[in-house]
């Protein structure tokens, strides 16, 4: 097999590659054994303890391999990293390759049905490229949740290599850029097992690859319906518009439910700039995701019930069959946390690796932002009949098109979808807020509301109406204009116009002050939002402020 894929793969969710030099010195030098023996359990606990992973020892960050240079003792206690500093012991396989005439030390990790911790007691899963800590509260949760992720792992008695599609193999592969064979590009994805010479195909490889997926797996397709009006009607009454079966291997899947949604996504206009703009009812983003989502983690265990997607006048609904897999709770998802737990481990990773899923954990934060940016309704999420997953995602337009053109001014300073929510507020009563109503408007405490609005205040986008104040102002070209600035420092904005800054020095003179009294007077600028200080003690000057937007 060709390694040398281990030289310019991306760092990720499912692969990770560490140096056995330190190099942070004028010359690089060796690193201790045991610390590189700590890097590996902690990457591979990691690793299982989300889904699974590679990781290549002896390659450098940039990518160059350099190899594992220990004796066979100090190797010895890198290979037993695994099983000694990792509680209960990782099953994790290792091999030898040669990478460009170097002998490069690769370890692979699958998923795990128990949950991982490390010796110094610390549980950590696997988020994106970082290996995070693993909440305590989460642990039983977490075990519950991978016990039951063996669906997809179930070997399908029956199926052939010669029953996959040997073309989406062949994009795959491409897409990977692996020089593999079919076999063996399963193989390398967990997808199939080698049992007396021949090799025994998961249920992901025939959901992934199958010419004919529903010849194993009755409801592996999509339903599209579309409704008339806002419900569901039935018999005489019967409302649907159209109805289409959408079938296929899962990329096949996404793709062609793609194709059959788009065309009944209709366009609206929005005024911008005094010219019409062309926006579809629902973000792109938003309603693909929702569905990429639901092909990738529903419950392939439960064969009853296909997933649905219902499209009314008002709404799009993306229904899955399954629960929720823990640690992910209704809850995380409705306050936007980052949060990754995959029922099905292997088609995450290969749907991950052919571009339909980005970093995990991030999707329903971004479906969040992306309807809030359009001024809709941010997206809803139920459990429906105890088994079903839904997502609802709203046309409604909750800010007025003013509002929304009014937010655009804001847009270079990347806001949460919060902070835009507390702007579009305060443009609603006058341009001014408090820390309470801001509480009471997005559900959050009075820590977290300080400091969204303390980051509002240093980006110059807001400000309080008067010092010592609870009554928060938007700082816009509109109310600088209206705001009056000191005769003492209209006295000094020649110097400022002249230099980009004013010194204390600059205010003696100008002003004939003395050294306190020019500090005290600097003070009051600055909170003005006239004057923003930079550096320190003698080296102190100050610099136009936030309220002096295009100041001269």
């Amino acid at each position: 097999m060709d390694w040398t894929w281990l030289l310019t793969q991306e760092e990720g969710q499912f692969y990770e590659r560490k140096s056995c030099y330190d190099r942070s010195g004028k010359r690089p030098k060796r690193r201790n054994a045991r610390e590189v023996a700590r890097d590996v359990a902690e990457t591979l606990s990691a690793m299982a303890n989300a889904d699974e992973g590679i990781l290549a020892v002896g390659i450098e960050d940039g990518g160059t391999p350099t190899g594992v240079p220990y004796p066979e003792k100090r190797l010895h206690t890198i290979l037993e990293a695994p099983r000694r500093l990792v509680s209960p012991p990782l099953k994790a396989q290792h091999r030898w390759v040669e990478v460009d005439n170097t002998r490069i030390l690769i370890f692979e990790v699958d998923w795990s049905p128990e949950v991982h911790q490390l010796s110094d007691g610390r549980y950590l899963m696997r988020i994106g490229d970082k290996n995070m800590p693993f909440p305590a509260s989460n642990i039983e949760a977490g075990k519950a949740g991978k016990r039951r992720r063996i669906t997809e792992s179930r070997l399908v008695s029956g199926a052939t290599i010669e029953d996959l599609d040997f073309e989406l193999l062949n994009a795959f592969q491409t897409k990977v850029n692996l020089a593999l064979s079919p076999e063996d590009l399963l193989h390398h994805f967990r997808l199939v097992e080698k049992r007396n010479e021949h090799y025994v195909l998961s249920l992901a490889a025939i959901l992934l690859f199958a010419r004919d997926p529903l010849r194993w797996h009755p409801t592996c397709y999509i339903a599209f319906v579309k409704w008339e009006g806002t419900d569901r009607r039935f018999g005489t009454e019967l409302n649907v518009i159209k109805r289409k079966r959408i079938e296929g291997p899962l990329p096949v899947l996404i793709e062609e439910t793609f194709r059959t949604i788009q065309p009944h996504i209709r366009e609206r206009q929005r005024l911008v700039d005094l010219f019409f703009e062309e926006r579809f009812e629902y973000p792109s983003f938003a309603w693909q995701e929702a569905i990429i989502n639901a092909v990738a983690h529903r419950d392939y265990a439960l064969e009853g019930t296909p997933i649905e997607i219902w499209l009314f006048d008002n709404r799009m609904e993306i229904r899955s069959p399954g629960k929720l897999v823990e640690p992910v709770t209704l809850e995380h998802l409705r306050r936007r946390e980052r949060i990754h737990a995959s029922r099905n481990p292997r088609i995450v990773r290969v749907l991950t690796e052919w571009g339909f899923m980005r970093e995990l954990g991030e999707g329903i934060p971004r479906m969040h932002e992306v309807m809030e940016r359009e001024g809709l309704k941010p997206p809803e999420f139920n459990m429906e009949a105890g088994s079903i997953f839904a997502v609802f995602l709203y046309n409604t337009i909750i800010y007025p098109p003013e509002t929304i053109r009014w937010l655009q001014q804001f847009q270079k300073y990347d806001l949460t979808p919060n902070q835009r929510r507390l702007l579009a507020y305060a443009h609603a009563h006058g341009g001014r807020f408090t820390s309470r109503a801001y509480q009471k408007l997005v559900g959050v405490d009075i820590y977290t509301a300080s400091l969204d609005i303390k980051e509002l205040i240093r980006k110059g986008i807001v400000k309080l109406s008067k010092p010592r104040g609870r009554v928060y102002e938007i700082i816009t070209e509109e109310t600088i204009s209206r705001t009056e600035k000191p005769p003492e420092f209209k006295a000094l904005e020649s110097v400022l116009r002249r230099k980009g800054y004013i010194k204390n020095e600059d205010i003696r003179k100008a002003l004939g002050l003395s050294i306190s009294q020019a500090r005290r007077l600097a003070q009051r600028f600055v909170k003005l939002g006239l004057l923003t200080p930079q550096g320190e003690k003698k080296g102190r000057q100050y610099v136009p402020g936030p309220q002096l937007i295009n100041p001269f």
